[in-house]
């Protein structure tokens, strides 16, 4: 993911309307407070959430935490862990469950102010809310396994000992989200940390916080007080919730994660990292190219116009199926609709931040002066859309491999397709990248897909498919390289969140006959 990814769009404001309930109207927006230790906080200071595809337009104010605010979090969470831990799994699933339901009553809303604030159209938004049900679900299915050790046991002559191996919670964690899948990205981390018995602080992405506020405070409202808080603000104050806890699970772009870890050394906080990636999606010779597996490979490149860590960011081709690649995806292309995310007829919205726009025009480009065969589709919507952070999507023709629209993740809409000879060239150019989050290989042969599939250095590999929507949310998911560190979802997610313990016994049988 990008560096603009989590920068911070706010003003300083000071309206004093304490009294303002979480998610009411504020002119043509909403407002959102931070929740700490059980209680709804407003800040003199606010956040104002700009709509990335009506230029002027603030979707919403955001609380602004201040450094005491965010040390309040932290003090309420750590007083809230002992009784959290104390609970059994299943104690704290059964809350958890409790806490969940209902979650799906305000999910239009959400989704539509997610819209406004992200740009990507409706139905995404409401996928992405739904997700962090889904997740979360997932995890407290997970309960019985949570608490459950194992025996080492005496080897006579050797080890004396009998060793009970336990699993204990870490204590306080952040968990740190961006702005593409705010909420469903949430949902990877978020109920594996609590079901392991951590209490939790999230922080919401800083230029889209008001719909993930939203469904995080009514969660958290559910649950005892300081279990779960909810901080938004600038950076620059948050610098507590990676010094003053356990640990951070953060996603978000690779300088980002750099400097998550350089602040967590300070402290040897641990980190779970997640920054992105360069995906490479594999067409062998034998690939199934019908309607099908073309709508999946476009899904794959330009959902959310493009800005999903795990999208394709890279299609090799085998050569002597290269020109029905670039014509599948064009013909969809043709048809897609540029526009505001809450209109029915859009298909692709804007992107999140004019930043991320001019830095996608700007690898365009660079394409266009090498002389690449760049093709772009789509009529750019006006009247109070003119101006927006609407780009036209983009396909690059088998460009020089050393163009900036391959080497780095574009999160855009725009997708460079090279022509391979070989199946080792194939695996050779999709490994030579700085990333290793995901990978794909489409072929009609189980046995070149696993020959191929095996070779890829990432951390998850789809099937003649590629994509978020295709995720299986019970499966560990991570990246390799700079990709980042640690796994989420599953029982690997619940053991990232936990310690283990280990109480030895000595036989005295055992001892005796190593005596002797």
């Amino acid at each position: 993911m990008t560096d603009v990814e989590n920068a911070v769009v706010s003003t300083n404001a000071a309206d004093g309307r304490s009294d303002t309930v979480v998610g009411s109207p504020v002119g043509s927006g909403v407002r959102t407070g931070l929740f700490i230790g059980g209680e709804e906080r407003f800040t003199p200071e606010v956040l104002r959430i700009a709509d990335p595809g009506k230029p002027g337009v603030v979707v919403g104010e955001a609380a602004s935490a201040s450094p005491g605010d965010v040390s309040d979090a932290v003090a309420a969470a750590r007083s809230a862990f002992p009784a959290w831990a104390a609970l059994s799994a299943q104690e704290r699933a059964g809350m958890m469950a409790d806490a969940i339901a209902g979650i799906a009553e305000e999910r239009d809303a959400d989704a539509a102010i997610l819209s406004q604030e992200n740009g990507k159209i409706r139905f995404e938004s409401w996928v992405d809310a739904l997700v962090f049900e889904i997740r979360w679900d997932l995890a407290l299915m997970l309960a019985d396994q949570v608490d459950t050790g194992h025996t080492l046991p005496v080897v006579p002559g050797a080890i004396p000992v009998s060793t009970e191996v336990s699993y204990q919670p870490l204590g306080v964690v952040t968990v740190i989200v961006p702005f593409n899948w705010p909420i469903a990205i949430l949902g990877a981390a978020l109920p594996h940390a609590l079901l392991a018995g951590n209490t939790a602080i999230v922080k919401p992405p800083p230029s889209a916080p008001l719909a993930t506020t939203r469904v995080v405070q009514r969660v958290a409202a559910k649950l005892p007080p300081g279990v779960l808080n909810v901080v938004t603000g600038r950076d620059e104050n948050m610098a507590a919730l990676i010094t003053d806890v356990d640990k951070v699970c953060f996603t978000g772009s690779v300088n980002g994660g750099k400097r998550i870890m350089q602040m967590a050394s300070q402290t040897l906080t641990r980190v779970t990292l997640e920054l992105g990636g360069n995906d490479a999606a594999v067409i062998l010779d034998d690939a199934i190219l019908d309607d099908t597996h073309l709508d999946r490979l476009y899904a794959a490149i330009y959902d959310t116009t493009g800005q999903i860590c795990m999208n394709a960011k890279r299609v090799f081709v085998h050569r002597s199926r290269l020109d029905e690649v670039v014509e599948g995806l064009a013909a969809r292309l043709e048809k897609a609709v540029i526009g505001y995310g809450l209109d029915e007829a859009t298909t692709m919205g804007p992107l999140h931040q004019a930043a991320q726009k001019a830095f996608v025009e700007d690898i365009i480009q660079e394409a266009k002066d090498a002389g690449a065969d760049v093709r772009e589709y789509g009529t750019l919507p006006q009247g109070d859309l003119a101006g927006g952070n609407f780009l036209r999507p983009a396909i690059i023709v088998d460009p020089d491999p050393g163009l900036r629209v391959v080497t780095q993740e574009q999160f855009g809409p725009v997708i460079p397709i090279l022509p391979f000879d070989s199946e080792d060239d194939a695996v050779r150019l999709a490994n030579d990248t700085w990333g290793g989050l995901c990978g794909s290989v489409w072929t009609a042969s189980p046995e070149s897909a696993t020959r191929v599939g095996s070779q890829l250095v990432c951390g998850y590999v789809w099937v003649n498919d590629h994509g978020a929507t295709r995720l299986d949310l019970r499966a560990p998911f991570g990246g390799m390289k700079q990709s980042g560190i640690g796994r989420e979802q599953g029982i690997e997610g619940i053991r990232a969140f936990q310690d283990t313990r280990a109480i030895a016994t000595i036989d005295p049988t055992a001892l005796a006959q190593m005596a002797h």
